[in-house]
């Protein structure tokens, strides 16, 4: 499955989830009760990597400050943060 510019951020997680499952990896919907801008997925590939990822739809999504905000601390943690915003990025984040 390829997402189109046309579609919404769920096909580009759902593309996510069945791609990161293929591989034998997990892609877990996370949700922090009180904190606002937390990533939308907690993905954990074979091998040990794990990334926090933010799933956007692919045309005219914006990333809140909140978001950008724990991205960048997280970061400074030395974590793997993604943002992913179609099939390319999925690639990039996958291949990496």
């Amino acid at each position: 499955m390829t997402v189109k510019l046309s579609d919404k951020e769920n096909a580009v997680e759902n593309e996510l989830v069945k791609r990161v499952r293929a591989l034998g990896g997990r892609a877990e919907k996370v949700q922090v009760l009180g904190t606002r801008g937390f990533f939308d997925r907690l993905i954990v590939l074979p091998g040990g990597r794990v990334v926090f990822c933010e799933v956007k739809r692919p045309r005219g999504s914006r990333t809140t400050a909140h978001q950008i905000e724990r991205a960048r601390i997280y970061k400074a943690l030395g974590v793997e943060v993604a943002l992913v915003a179609n099939s390319a990025d999925i690639d990039r984040l996958l291949n990496a």
